[in-house]
């Protein structure tokens, strides 16, 4: 008995540990308890002991985060959840880590404007956030925002006119593709364009209720 009480011990005391270095990690924007508690989730997530485990790759594998994403943030996109996923994914092996897990969450709950732009470029562009985002791209990004009853040709013009618009907002510097500083200077101008080519960040009303979870004790007792 006294040896599983040491091993507990020894377990909380790398968690705790641990939420102390993410939490002083400068894209870290959650207290030492707030990244514990989401220590703490990422191990319920993780905690079914699978083959892929069992080799060694620990983590949130695309389909439970597309499970998370769906449950605590109303995301139906499979496309746009996979991105999400692969932005997650910084070292792309295939699964979030805790590390990861932390860090991704800080942006995608509480990033700064230009954090969360950069993660939505990220999202949207297929070679990430050091590539270009072309009018093909952005067409297939934006080809189900459109209601489809109406006849096919007429809704492919409609999804036309879309990019069109929506790259004229975007393209600050006129050369017909999407850049990042593209992408910041718009979002800059005009804070809504941001998933102008689909939701890749949690609305507000997800957002609270998933930080309500994790919430300091101490941010609770002020509100």
């Amino acid at each position: 008995m006294p040896a599983k009480r040491k091993t507990f011990g020894t377990k909380r005391q790398e968690m705790a540990h641990k939420a102390d270095r993410l939490s002083k990690m400068k894209l870290c924007h959650f207290t030492k308890q707030e990244v514990e508690r989401l220590l703490q989730l990422f191990k319920e997530f993780t905690k079914a002991i699978t083959e892929e485990v069992k080799r060694g790759k620990e983590g949130i594998h695309r389909s439970a985060f597309r499970d998370i994403l769906h449950r605590h943030f109303d995301m139906t996109d499979d496309v746009l959840m996979d991105k999400v996923f692969k932005a997650f994914d910084a070292d792309n092996d295939g699964y979030i880590s805790d590390e990861e897990w932390v860090i991704g969450m800080s942006v995608f709950l509480k990033g700064t404007l230009e954090e969360q732009s950069r993660f939505c470029f990220g999202v949207y562009a297929l070679r990430g956030e050091d590539s270009y985002i072309h009018r093909e791209e952005m067409f297939m990004l934006l080809k189900d925002c459109l209601v489809q009853h109406q006849q096919e040709e007429d809704a492919e013009e409609m999804q036309k006119d879309l990019v069109e618009i929506t790259l004229k907002k975007l393209d600050m510097d006129h050369d017909g593709r999407l850049s990042i500083e593209d992408y910041h200077k718009a979002i800059k101008q005009e804070v809504l364009m941001m998933e102008s080519l689909g939701p890749c960040l949690p609305n507000a009303r997800c957002r609270d209720s998933f930080l309500e979870i994790i919430a300091d004790d101490k941010n609770k007792q002020k509100c």
